[in-house]
C-alpha cells in the first residue's frame, strides 16, 4: 500500500499537468465556463473520456502484492488488475457537464478498460460508466438547487464513488480471495489518490472561471468608461465633431488599430491606421460596411480581402462592423479594425457588441432629448411672442400721443423704434443675446417711455464693465422695468426710482431691479412666477413668462426671486450661471432656435 501510494501521485500529476495545459486553450476554457450545447457536450464526453484513457494506459499493473508498469505490447495477465485514476476525469465531466457527459466519458474510458483485460476488467469498467451516472445526477440535482459544483463537493462525490468501485470489485470480480487482496491494497492510494486529484482538477476549473468572470467585470468597467466619456458627444447626435471625439475615446481605451463611425450615408470619422485614405465625408468604401448598412447585421473579417478595402495597400486585416440603431431603423455602423487578426479576439468582438449596444441606446436618449430640447424651444417662442406686442402697443401709443406736440422726436422715437423691433427680428432666431443688447433694449425703451411720461421716474444702471459679453434670455430686463414703472407708480404724485444692478457672484450672474413703489401684496407674492396673476396692469404673466424660460434654458440652474413690502417697493433677483454651455458668446454654437 505504501510503496503504491507515491505512484498513485505521480498518475494523478500527470492528469492534473494535462488539465492545466488545457486550461490554457481559449476552446476548452470555453467549453468549461458556458452553458453546453449539444455539440459542447459531446466536446466534453471526449475530453474526460480521453482523460479515462491516459488514466488506463498510465495506470499501475498490480499483480497479487507485484507492483508494476504494464506492457501495453503484450496482453495484461488476466490475474492482474489495475491501479490508476480513471474515475477521477469521469466524476469531474458528469459533475459540470450532467448525466448525459457523464454517461458518454463513463461509456467511452469503460470500454477502453474492458479491452485492456485482467480479472477486475468488467467490475472496472461497470463501475466506471456507474461513476458518470451518478456523478451526473449528483451535479444535475445540485444545480437544479442553484448550488455552486464546489472544490469540496467534488472532492467528496469523487472519493465516495471510488469507494463504490473498491465494493463492486469486490462483489464482481472473482476469485473473491484475489479482489480482497486487491482492495487491501490499492483502496486507499486510489481514494485519497483520486480525491486529491480532483481537488486540484477543480481548483484550475474554478481558476478559469474566475478569470473569465474578471475579464467581464474588466470588459463591463471598460464599457462603462467608455459610454461614460463619449455620452456627452452622443447628445450632439452624430456629426463630424462628435464622431471624431467619440472614435478617439475608443481607440484609446480599447486594443483596436483604428475606429470609425458612418452614418447611413457617408464617413464621420476615422482615426488611427489606415487614414490615409480612410478619409471622413466620402461614401463608405470597404464591401464590409456597405453590407451591414444594408442587411443591419454584425460583420466580422479576418482578413483584408473580407474587408474588401478599396486600397490594395491598406494596413487594416481584420475588423468588426456594427449597426448603429435608433429605433430599429439602422442610422450608421460603428467600426474597429485591427492591422493583425489575433487582436481580434473574443473579448474584443463581445465589448464591441456591448458598446454597439449602448451607442444605440444613447442614440435613441440624444434623439429623444433633441425632441423635446425642439418642443421647449417652441414653448420658449411662444412665450417671448407674448412679450414683443406688449410692448410694441405701449411703444406706438408713446409716439402717437407725440405726433401733435412734437412731430420731429416722433419720428425719431419711431425710428428707434423700427431698430429696436428690427435687433428684436433678430434675436428672436436666438435663445440668448449679449447683456449689452439686452441693455440697449431696456434703454431704448426707457426712451420712449420717459418721453410719455417725463419727470415721473429715474433710473439708475449699475453694471460691471466686464459681464457684457454675458449672454442672457432675451427680454429679461424690460419687463420687468416695465412692471415697475406701470405698477409700481400708478399715479404717483412723487418722483419714483428704479434701479438696475447687475454683477457677478459665485460664478452666478446677478441681474436686480429694485424700485421704491407701492409694492406688492403678500398674498400675490406667492403666486407671481408659478402661474399668471390676473391684475388690472397684468404683471403677473410678464414674471411668469421670465420664470418658465429661465427653467427651460437653464434646467433649473437659474432663478428668480421677488421680495416686497406694500408702500416700500419691490425687488426681483435674477440669478443666471456663469460657467455653463451656452451663457458666454463663445460657446453659443447650437443654442439657436430657427
Amino acid at each position: 500500500m505504501f510503496n503504491l501510494a507515491p505512484l498513485m501521485l505521480e498518475k494523478v500529476g500527470i492528469i492534473v499537468i494535462v488539465a492545466f495545459l488545457l486550461s490554457q486553450m481559449r476552446s476548452f476554457r470555453q467549453v468549461i465556463q458556458n452553458e453546453h450545447s449539444r455539440k459542447e457536450k459531446i466536446m466534453l464526453i471526449l475530453l474526460f473520456g480521453s482523460f479515462g484513457i491516459i488514466s488506463n494506459y498510465t495506470g499501475i499493473e498490480v499483480h497479487h502484492h507485484t507492483i508494476g508498469r504494464p506492457d501495453w505490447l503484450t496482453e495484461m495477465d488476466h490475474e492482474s488488475a489495475l491501479a490508476n485514476t480513471r474515475v477521477m476525469g469521469i466524476v469531474i465531466g458528469g459533475l459540470l457537464g450532467g448525466p448525459t457527459v457523464g454517461i458518454g466519458a463513463g461509456l467511452v474510458a469503460g470500454i477502453h478498460r474492458l479491452t485492456l483485460g485482467g480479472f477486475t476488467a468488467f467490475s472496472c469498467a461497470f463501475s466506471t460508466i456507474l461513476a458518470g451516472i451518478a456523478a451526473g445526477y449528483f451535479g444535475k440535482k445540485r444545480k437544479q438547487k442553484g448550488k455552486q459544483i464546489t472544490s469540496s463537493f467534488a472532492v467528496l462525490i469523487g472519493m465516495a464513488l471510488e469507494a463504490v468501485q473498491m465494493l463492486i470489485i469486490l462483489v464482481v470480480a472473482k476469485p473473491f480471495n484475489d479482489a480482497w487482496e486487491l482492495v487491501q491494497l490499492i483502496s486507499l492510494p486510489m481514494i485519497f489518490g483520486n480525491g486529491l486529484g480532483t481537488l486540484l482538477f477543480m481548483f484550475i476549473i474554478q481558476i478559469i472561471k474566475r478569470d473569465e468572470e474578471r475579464a467581464r467585470a474588466n470588459q463591463t468597467n471598460q464599457a462603462f468608461l467608455i459610454a461614460d466619456q463619449t455620452l456627452p458627444f452622443f447628445r450632439q447626435g452624430l456629426n463630424f465633431h462628435s464622431c471624431k471625439e467619440i472614435s478617439e475615446i475608443m481607440l484609446k481605451l480599447t486594443r483596436a488599430d483604428a475606429v470609425a463611425i458612418t452614418d447611413d450615408h457617408q464617413v464621420l470619422a476615422h482615426v488611427g491606421a489606415a487614414s490615409d485614405h480612410h478619409i471622413p465625408k466620402l461614401k463608405p468604401e470597404t464591401g464590409l460596411t456597405k453590407k451591414v448598412l444594408e442587411k443591419g447585421k454584425i460583420s466580422i473579417a479576418r482578413s483584408k480581402e473580407e474587408i474588401s478595402c478599396f486600397d490594395s495597400q491598406c494596413s487594416l486585416e481584420a475588423a468588426i462592423v456594427l449597426p448603429l440603431k435608433v429605433k430599429n431603423k439602422i442610422f450608421g455602423t460603428l467600426k474597429m479594425y485591427y492591422t493583425e487578426p489575433g487582436k481580434l479576439d473574443r473579448v474584443q468582438q463581445e465589448l464591441a457588441e456591448g458598446l454597439a449596444n449602448l451607442f444605440s441606446t444613447q442614440l435613441e436618449l440624444a434623439e429623444a432629448e433633441r425632441q423635446t430640447k425642439l418642443l421647449k424651444d417652441a414653448e420658449i417662442k411662444a412665450l417671448q411672442a407674448q412679450i414683443h406686442p406688449h410692448f410694441l402697443f405701449n411703444s406706438l401709443n408713446t409716439i402717437s400721443a407725440l405726433c401733435r406736440t412734437d412731430a420731429d422726436k416722433a419720428r425719431k422715437l419711431l425710428l428707434e423704434l423700427g431698430s429696436f423691433f428690427r435687433g428684436n427680428l433678430q434675436g428672436a432666431r436666438q435663445m440668448l443675446i449679449p447683456l449689452e443688447k439686452e441693455l440697449a433694449n431696456v434703454r431704448a425703451y426707457l426712451s420712449l417711455e420717459q418721453t410719455r411720461f417725463p419727470n415721473k421716474y429715474n433710473i439708475d444702471f449699475h453694471v460691471e464693465s466686464h459681464l457684457e459679453k454675458v449672454m442672457i434670455p432675451p427680454f429679461t430686463l424690460q419687463p420687468l422695468v416695465e412692471n415697475a414703472i406701470h405698477y409700481g407708480f400708478p399715479r404717483s404724485k412723487s418722483e419714483g426710482k428704479v434701479t438696475i444692478t447687475i454683477f457677478s457672484k459665485n460664478n452666478q450672474l446677478q441681474i436686480i431691479v429694485a424700485d421704491n413703489g407701492k409694492g406688492i401684496p403678500e398674498d400675490q407674492i406667492e403666486l407671481l412666477g408659478k402661474q399668471v396673476v390676473h391684475s388690472k396692469k397684468g404683471n403677473g404673466t410678464a414674471i411668469y413668462n421670465i420664470t418658465e424660460r429661465l427653467k427651460g434654458i437653464y434646467n433649473g440652474q437659474a432663478s428668480l426671486s421677488l421680495k416686497s413690502k406694500v408702500n416700500h417697493g419691490a425687488t426681483i433677483t435674477i440669478s443666471i450661471p456663469l460657467e455653463r454651455k451656452g451663457v458666454f458668446d463663445q460657446d453659443v454654437e447650437g443654442l439657436h432656435c430657427g
